[in-house]
C-alpha cells in the first residue's frame, strides 16, 4: 500500500522549494497529487505529523484526498494541528494513543486602516466557517459547535478525538481495522516563513546561490527576532 507523508509545515506549490532549499520538512499539494497519480486508485495510507501551516494549502490537500477513486485511511502518528486537523478529516482514520489532534481559528497577517481590518476580520469568520464545514462532515456536530471549540482552541488526545468523532478509531486498540468504517494560517506556532523572507527569497536568490542563501537566512533569523 503506497503512503502518503504529511510532515511539517503545510505551504503552497510555489513555496515548496524554498522551505526545501532552507532544509525545512514540509508539504505542499502538488506532492499529494503526485503521489495520488501514482498510486493509481489502489487504497493509500496518509501519514500526518505536522502543526499545520497554509489554510489554503491546507484545504486544497483535503480537496484531493476527499475526490481520490480509491480508499484513503488516515493515520496521525504524532501531531495534527489545524491545517492539518482539516486534512485528518479527508477519511477513514486512527490516531496513535499518543498523538494529539487541535483545532482553532485561522489567523492572518494583515496591515491597513479600519476598512482594512474589518475587512480581514470578515475574511476570517468565512475562513473559519469553511474549515469547520470539514470537522461538522466527519463529527456530526452543529457548525456552531466546532465553531465554538475552534475559539477554544481545543486539543485531543486520541481517545478524545474518537469520543467527539473526529477521529474514527485509536491505533493498536482490539477494534483496529482497516475496511467500512490576505495569507491565511492554520496552524500552532505557524512554522510558515514570514511573508518578507519568501519575497525576498523569490527575488534575490535561485537553488544554486550560496549568497542569496546565506542573505535570506540572516533575513529569516532578524525576522524571526533570534538575532538582533
Amino acid at each position: 500500500m503506497k503512503q502518503i507523508e504529511i510532515r511539517g509545515v503545510i505551504v503552497p506549490d510555489d513555496d515548496l522549494w524554498i522551505y526545501d532549499w532552507f532544509g525545512m520538512t514540509a508539504t505542499a499539494p502538488q506532492s499529494v497529487r503526485k503521489a495520488l497519480d501514482e498510486a493509481g486508485g489502489d487504497a493509500v495510507e496518509v501519514l500526518i505529523n505536522s502543526n499545520g501551516g497554509d489554510v489554503m494549502a491546507g484545504s486544497e490537500i483535503f480537496t484531493i484526498l476527499r475526490g481520490y477513486s480509491g480508499k484513503v485511511l488516515i493515520k496521525i502518528q504524532s501531531f495534527a494541528a489545524s491545517a492539518a486537523a482539516v486534512i485528518a478529516m479527508a477519511g477513514e482514520s486512527e490516531m496513535s494513543p499518543v498523538a494529539q489532534l487541535m483545532i482553532h481559528n485561522v489567523s492572518a497577517r494583515t496591515s491597513g486602516d479600519n476598512r482594512d481590518m474589518e475587512h480581514a476580520a470578515e475574511v476570517l469568520e468565512n475562513a473559519n466557517k469553511a474549515i469547520a464545514s470539514a470537522f461538522v462532515a466527519k463529527t456530526g456536530k452543529s457548525e456552531a459547535e466546532i465553531l465554538e471549540l475552534m475559539n477554544r482552541e481545543t486539543w485531543f488526545t486520541a481517545e478524545q478525538a474518537v469520543k467527539e468523532g473526529f477521529v474514527d478509531r485509536v491505533m493498536f486498540s482490539d477494534s483496529q481495522t482497516f475496511g467500512n468504517p490576505v495569507q491565511l494560517a492554520a496552524s500552532s506556532g505557524s512554522g510558515l516563513l514570514h511573508p518578507n523572507v519568501i519575497a525576498y527569497a523569490k527575488t534575490h536568490f535561485n537553488q544554486q546561490n550560496a549568497k542569496a542563501k546565506a542573505d535570506a537566512e540572516y533575513e529569516f533569523l532578524l525576522l524571526e527576532g533570534k538575532i538582533k
